[in-house]
């Protein structure tokens, strides 16, 4: 397969962006779905691999740095104990417990796509071979070499495509959009599928290079 998918989240499912030969499919429904694709590569922007405590992952330490005054795009990956947690506040008890910090409504509300995809990757060698993590704002900083503008506006999507279209010349905003991908959650996945294509190839950049108790990898691909 030389195919690379890029997903990102976005209401009520996920988006992919498929890319093959310079061109582009989407498609849009859970992650299984999207693994369900022909695709070589599958860079997802979630966390993948969880820390047990305080310490913070160094994969998302090393992409704030990258980032710049941007910094704040990078999600702070909570411990693991908090996937067991039904609300905010038992998220917050639990992760205060594990010597880190609470969970904000907004982190506790990705809690089921990590799970989704934390899930997916630990039941078998073959799913985790294939899924690495990114970050789009990462990629799109790396591919363009500056900081873009706010992503939901006009000129930070204009400016997204231009980037973007640095590596695939043709690339459109799907019309209709997949599922209920917004414009921002589709040109991500652009962004995830380049990082994964440079994955196949052997030249991505790995940020922080752990595992996390499980064994799972802790890193953005970028």
């Amino acid at each position: 397969m030389t195919a690379v998918l890029g997903v990102d989240g976005c209401p009520g499912s996920w988006v992919g962006a498929l890319v093959e030969a310079g061109s582009v499919r989407w498609h849009a429904g859970s992650f299984a779905d999207l693994l369900a694709l022909d695709a070589a590569v599958v860079a997802v922007d979630i966390p993948i691999g969880l820390p047990a405590g305080a310490r913070r992952r160094g994969a998302d330490l090393e992409a704030r740095v990258v980032l710049g005054d941007r910094r704040s795009s990078v999600f702070l990956t909570p411990p693991r104990v908090v996937l067991e947690a039904a609300t905010q506040a038992e998220a917050t008890i639990l992760s205060r417990a594990a010597g880190s910090v609470g969970v904000s409504i907004q982190t506790f509300h990705l809690l089921a796509r990590v799970a989704e995809v934390d899930a997916l990757v630990r039941s078998a060698p073959a799913v985790a071979a294939r899924v690495v993590e990114a970050h789009p704002e990462v990629s799109l900083r790396r591919l363009g070499g500056r900081s873009l503008p706010p992503k939901r506006t006009p000129a930070g999507r204009a400016a997204r495509l231009d980037v973007l279209r640095s590596w695939l010349p043709s690339l459109a905003l799907p019309q209709p959009r997949p599922g209920r991908a917004q414009p921002d959650d589709c040109l991500d996945a652009v962004a995830c599928a380049w990082s994964a294509a440079r994955w196949l190839r052997g030249e991505a950049e790995v940020l922080g290079d752990e595992v996390d108790a499980l064994g799972v990898p802790m890193r953005i691909v970028v």
